[in-house]
């Protein structure tokens, strides 16, 4: 067996269907009182429902700010930094998917403030201690332990209303933190058995939210794949899928999950040829897939009913070069050399939205 080094996520996890009820107690547990709630505007009124909640747990919440937006832009992160300070509020929850919870990341890493989260997508960003923002046209990342929010609350009754198509692309992206977990340079045994069995618990119960979105043992087994791949993602380095994600989305304001959805099969297929280990472990957990990965995800892909290229959200032909320029700008580790004419194919085969194939 290689050598390898572990750090396991100190994140407290509490899971299971109403544990919405013991968010008062663990705000207690952290010793704060006044939390500011946040969420995107369509989600207002649902996260209204923990007033409630908290306030029967003797929790008075100090404010609620809704204007989260996809890629975290730092002109809303201060919008709520101000907000933060006037409502004197102590610590941060953050209800909603990626959006929110990465708005409560920028705020937390910037005062200190506890951060709870109540996920109620399968985007995995509160497993995660990185953030990614967005200013004046580019997406930039960091990571820091002191980003991971230190509670998440994964109660499945609040994913039971969420959109099938939004179920899909979101647990898609879930996929995506998973794979490129397993060929990660810091790769290791235990990350890979979660990688693993995260993709297989999405790519069995998604195709079963999308025909029965009601149907709670699949959402529980689609949330609890959700939080597998976010540890995946908040514990191994990423390679080409997520530098391209970040690179289309910060750049041309596409949609996070829906990208990494397009992106995903586009992204393996270029990694293929110098991960063939891989590629057998993933086709193993793949439905449909025949031995073949490529196979498998195109399969789930059509299976799923999402929409596969990247024009459909608004990206222009003329962009694939200027996509392709900022994806080689920014040297960084991947399996296979990133050479700038197949990454450019790469690209181009998302934005008309092609099936995948190895063969560049």
């Amino acid at each position: 067996m290689q050598p390898f080094e572990y750090n396991p996520n100190p994140g407290r996890v509490v899971f299971g269907s109403g544990s919405i009820k013991k968010l008062p107690d663990e705000i207690k547990r952290l010793n704060k009182s006044k939390p500011l709630l946040l969420s995107t505007p369509q989600q207002a009124d649902q996260v209204k429902a923990l007033e409630p909640i908290l306030k029967d747990g003797s929790i008075a919440p100090a404010g609620l700010f809704s204007e989260a937006t996809m890629h975290t832009p730092t002109h809303v992160t201060e919008k709520a930094l101000q907000y933060t300070r006037e409502c004197g509020a102590d610590c941060v929850v953050s209800f909603g998917g990626g959006s929110t919870i990465g708005l409560g990341k920028a705020i937390s890493i910037r005062t200190g403030l506890e951060h709870v989260c109540v996920p109620t997508t399968y985007a995995g960003s509160e497993m995660t201690p990185i953030l990614g923002e967005t200013a004046e046209g580019r997406k930039t990342t960091k990571s820091d332990p002191k980003i991971l929010p230190g509670t998440v609350i994964y109660d499945v009754d609040f994913t039971m209303t969420l959109p099938e198509g939004l179920s899909a692309t979101s647990g898609v992206n879930a996929i995506a933190h998973a794979v490129e977990a397993l060929y990660a340079r810091n790769t290791n045994p235990v990350i890979n058995l979660m990688a693993l069995e995260g993709t297989k618990a999405l790519a069995e119960s998604l195709p079963i939210i999308v025909n029965k979105p009601h149907d709670v043992d699949a959402r529980s087994k689609a949330q609890y794949g959700a939080w597998l791949c976010g540890m995946c993602l908040g514990s191994v380095g990423m390679s080409l899928h997520h530098k391209l994600c970040h690179t289309l989305g910060g750049s041309f304001n596409l949609p996070h999950a829906e990208t990494h959805t397009i992106v995903l099969p586009h992204a393996i297929a270029y990694n293929s040829p110098k991960i063939p280990e891989t590629m057998q472990r993933l086709a193993d957990v793949l439905p449909e897939s025949h031995g073949d990965a490529i196979r498998g995800l195109n399969v789930l892909l059509t299976k799923l009913k999402v929409k596969r290229g990247l024009k459909e959200y608004g990206m222009k032909e003329e962009d694939v070069d200027k996509a392709a320029d900022i994806a080689v700008s920014n040297p960084y580790w991947n399996p296979r050399e990133i050479e700038k004419e197949p990454l450019r194919e790469t690209i181009r085969r998302c934005w008309a939205g092609e099936e995948a194939k190895a063969d560049l």
